[in-house]
């Protein structure tokens, strides 16, 4: 049996709760069977969390940040890392723009009555993405302890909550995924933020990483070189460091296999001034499109069967299974009554699913299965 799936029929049945029902694997071992549990308590409990009002679409204001919205804080940095995340935004897209030359990208801003608001940029249908989006979040609110809890690792030093059972947060991020034609081009994802939250806690997250349906080796030794160069500019021990912990994040615990082909994961960052940790996730920011870009001006015009087109979907699939049961900011967002379309904009536009196939020793396809079983050093 086949199923290739289009998400523009499927999305409506993850807001009804009957994803499942779509063939996208119910997960086996323990640990996934709570992440699963976690996401469908995201998707149903939702209104318990927080007072969800719709958005309002307008014109983007000059600052989303506002003294009187959310915990007290360091609104300096709040500032600064919203226009940090504003300029890379329209950096990366503008390059992005450049490279595909057919189209571009679709601007939506949107406000939050209870504070903030963003900014999507989507580019659909081009010459060489299918779909890639890249939108911008500044938001506060009051969420339960159990979306904090879907929102980091932290084990200590967490917030107490209010006489509500709530607790506000302050949150800023710029997240993207990108999702090429050609099955020798890879998908690319990356999300940088900055978090608050009662009693002055603060912490800064995010990564980037590349999901490949073939394994090219000089590729992984650029994309994984480049991030490694930044982590060392400020410190030697973060780009082994992060590099585990996206080997681990990333992994689709009911498949036992990554999602794709890993890079840089972190978060709960906060061992140092946040001053010198934004100076890193600045830098990162500005590094995406070099560590991607030419990976895909070399292989944009590759080539390619109708076998290899359909290991790729068959690849987004698990792409897809990774998204909806483990991802955390998927889980926070609909946690916290986030924008639904800026939530799910890292879903392809189509997957496939093939009942129990397994690549043929030897083939291009089964070395890719051996590398997101085995994580390799790329660098």
């Amino acid at each position: 049996m086949k199923i290739i799936a289009s998400f523009s029929l499927i999305v409506p049945a993850l807001l009804s709760g009957t994803a499942y029902g779509f063939g996208l694997g119910m997960p086996t071992s323990a640990a996934a069977s709570v992440s699963a549990s976690n996401t469908r308590l995201a998707m149903s409990a939702v209104a318990d969390d927080v007072e969800t009002k719709k958005e309002t679409e307008v014109e983007m204001p000059e600052s989303l940040v506002r003294d009187e919205d959310g915990p007290d804080g360091n609104y300096p940095m709040r500032r600064k890392m919203e226009q940090m995340l504003r300029e890379a935004q329209i950096s990366i897209t503008e390059s992005i723009e450049k490279i595909d030359g057919g189209t571009k990208f679709r601007e939506d801003a949107w406000l939050r009555p209870d504070g903030g608001g963003g900014r999507s940029r989507v580019l659909a249908d081009g010459k060489i993405w299918e779909k890639a989006g890249v939108n911008l979040s500044v938001v506060y609110g009051s969420m339960a302890p159990q979306a904090l809890a879907a929102a980091t690792e932290r084990s200590g030093n967490r917030p107490e909550p209010g006489p509500d059972g709530k607790v506000p947060f302050f949150a800023a991020g710029l997240s993207c995924v990108m999702h090429p034609r050609n099955p020798k081009c890879p998908t690319m994802h990356f999300n940088y933020r900055y978090f608050e939250t009662d009693g002055g806690i603060w912490w800064f997250g995010g990564g980037q990483d590349i999901t490949p349906a073939y394994v090219d080796e000089d590729d992984m030794k650029h994309f994984h070189g480049s991030l490694k160069e930044v982590c060392d500019k400020h410190d030697p021990e973060y780009y082994p460091k992060f590099k585990k912990w996206a080997d681990e994040y990333f992994k689709i615990q009911h498949r036992g296999e990554t999602r794709g082909l890993g890079g840089i994961f972190f978060d709960d960052l906060d061992d140092r001034d946040p001053d010198e940790i934004f100076g890193f996730v600045k830098d990162l920011s500005n590094n995406v499109v070099n560590a991607y870009g030419p990976i895909i001006e070399k292989h944009k015009d590759d080539e390619f069967t109708q076998k290899e087109k359909e290991w790729q979907l068959m690849r987004r699939g698990r792409y897809v299974e990774f998204n909806l049961v483990y991802d955390r900011g998927t889980i926070f967002g609909l946690k916290t009554g986030g924008r639904i379309e800026s939530i799910l904009m890292s879903l392809p536009e189509t997957a496939r699913w093939e009942y129990d196939m397994h690549p043929e020793p030897g083939t291009p396809e089964a070395d890719l299965i051996d590398a997101t079983k085995n994580p390799r050093e790329w660098v």
